[in-house]
């Protein structure tokens, strides 16, 4: 059962479940998929399943964390360059334990920043967690998006959420 944005919620928590239920989806467009096709190129630049992922989870911390001050995970990669890449010695369970973590990581923050407080982004521009919840929304539906297609493009399937059953 899929999360459902309330229709007479706050701002906050309506904001939130409108990006932990795509957060949800991203998940979802991995299932009863194997190694080879997740890590399948399935654009000219590369893009596939799991490097969609990957680039979720470093975006999780780079926007939710670090502007304000809170813990982020030190990457084992350069994210300028490789945040959409998985290496060959970067395991499927690698890279979703990291998208857990980031997500972790970004909600204690949502829970604890309120909406008009302010940290510098890294780009060095003043953003509030309100900004960031409607930045990371965007981002992570038109990457929930990609991965409709790469999911339909490997075996057919389609859907933005499992049917509610």
């Amino acid at each position: 059962m899929t999360k459902t944005v309330p229709y007479t919620g706050g701002e906050k928590e309506s904001l939130y479940i409108a990006l932990d239920r795509h957060r949800d989806a991203v998940l979802w467009k991995l299932e009863g998929l194997d190694d080879e096709q997740l890590r399948r190129p399935m654009t000219p630049t590369g893009t596939n399943l799991l490097g969609l992922v990957k680039h979720l989870a470093t975006v999780e911390y780079g926007w939710f964390c670090a502007p304000f001050g809170y813990e982020v995970e030190k990457l084992w990669f350069d994210s300028a360059t490789e945040d959409m890449t998985v290496s060959p010695d970067e395991t499927t369970a690698d890279i979703l334990a990291f998208y857990d973590r980031a997500r972790t990581a970004a909600d204690r923050a949502i829970e604890v920043t309120d909406l008009d407080t302010t940290g510098t982004s890294w780009n060095g521009r003043e953003v509030s967690m309100r900004w960031v919840l409607i930045h990371m929304l965007e981002d992570v539906v038109r990457h929930a998006g990609h991965m409709d297609i790469v999911r339909e493009l490997i075996d057919g399937a389609t859907g933005t959420h499992p049917a509610a059953g």
